[in-house]
């Protein structure tokens, strides 16, 4: 090449970086205001719910329906369905959170897992959440060690503390049948914010939240996939902004020597994500309850687990259940996606699945 073309690349100018337009709507807010709102996005059931719930229970053991089995027909809530309806549209389509009080957890934990999966099938059908094909989840401390030492280990088995992510399901829901003797507080918070605000204060590291970062797998790889696989953090389809992040993931996809090398620039992009997401302005904390249900959409929220202290006997010790859930009414989703929910039809997609994954809905921690 001329040396004159060559110094007229080198003195060219860098390309402007685009101007994203802020996102609107109800998903974009800020904790500090919806702390002021908590009767909006907080439902507590009636006693005539309850019975509801309670006589739908009693119905399925009956019946003797397989816990993975029962489906939204099988778990009639004549007064309390409606509700479940419009709270799942306020999930999807609105500001994406709701907590619901006052489940009935004191009999049984498989009374309590029934009455959970059968209110949870009102949001939609429940998907694989590791590679052992579990469809219903326990956040329980299993005594292994720490995630960040071992990428075998899910966080959700750990009494650590857990940065802001999302999972790999259009909904993820908390059911909390104790709390821990101190700490395990949630914190949620709006991906659309942290967007707009990363779009006035750096666009330039906004836009580079918009191209792939490499995500680790963390051992479970599903059939035909690699170890790792590259998506961005916020992904334009169809007039929705959606999220894929786990920064555990896309640091640990580093121990790979074929993934791409994290310059400086992703890792100020990544922290300046981090640090807004812990801004006590714009987060908002919640500790649950129990009877308490969280429900979250993960295309426009991040959630985090800060650490806490279990109690020593085995009975009392902070236990959670967890579905991840797909609706019916889900939005559409880029073709990037196929590589955490394996394929993105709307009403079936998302979960793990692995080679021999078996679905099943283990009643106890393992």
């Amino acid at each position: 090449m001329p040396a004159i073309a060559t110094d007229i690349i080198a003195k060219a100018p860098a390309p402007p970086i685009p101007i994203r337009q802020p996102i609107t709507g109800p998903s974009a807010w800020i904790g500090a205001e919806m702390k002021t709102r908590e009767a909006e996005w907080t439902y507590r059931l009636s006693p005539l719910e309850v019975a509801e719930i309670e006589a739908a229970v009693k119905s399925v053991r009956a019946r003797g329906l397989d816990l993975a089995a029962i489906t939204r027909a099988d778990f009639s809530l004549p007064t309390l369905g409606p509700v479940l309806d419009r709270l799942r549209g306020d999930v999807v389509n609105g500001r994406g959170f709701v907590l619901l009080r006052g489940m009935p957890v004191d009999g049984s934990v498989e009374d309590s897992a029934i009455a959970y999966w059968g209110v949870g099938a009102y949001f939609g059908s429940a998907r694989s959440q590791n590679h052992k094909g579990h469809l219903l989840g326990h956040v329980y401390d299993l005594g292994q060690g720490l995630s960040a030492e071992n990428p075998t280990i899910r966080a959700y088995a750990t009494a650590e503390g857990q940065r802001f992510h999302i999972d790999r399901a259009d909904l993820v829901a908390l059911l909390c049948l104790r709390r821990a003797k101190s700490g395990g507080a949630s914190a949620i918070i709006s991906s659309m914010t942290l967007h707009n605000v990363m779009a006035v204060r750096r666009p330039d590291l906004l836009e580079r939240l918009y191209r792939p970062f490499p995500t680790d797998r963390r051992g479970e790889v599903p059939d035909g996939k690699g170890p790792w696989y590259e998506a961005p953090v916020f992904n334009p389809y169809a007039g929705n902004v959606s999220v894929l992040y786990s920064r555990m993931h896309i640091g640990s996809s580093q121990r790979h020597p074929d993934a791409p090398r994290l310059a400086p620039e992703d890792f100020e992009a990544l922290d300046m994500l981090q640090d807004l997401a812990n801004d006590p302005e714009l987060r908002l904390d919640m500790n649950f309850m129990p009877g308490d249900v969280q429900i979250l959409h993960n295309h426009t929220i991040l959630h985090a687990r800060s650490a806490y202290e279990d109690w020593a006997e085995v009975e009392r010790k902070r236990h959670l259940l967890r579905l991840w859930l797909c609706p019916p009414d889900a939005r559409p989703l880029p073709p990037v996606f196929t590589e955490v929910y394996g394929r993105i039809t709307v009403g079936d997609r998302g979960g793990i699945i692995c080679p021999g994954t078996r679905l099943h809905a283990p009643l106890v921690p393992a």
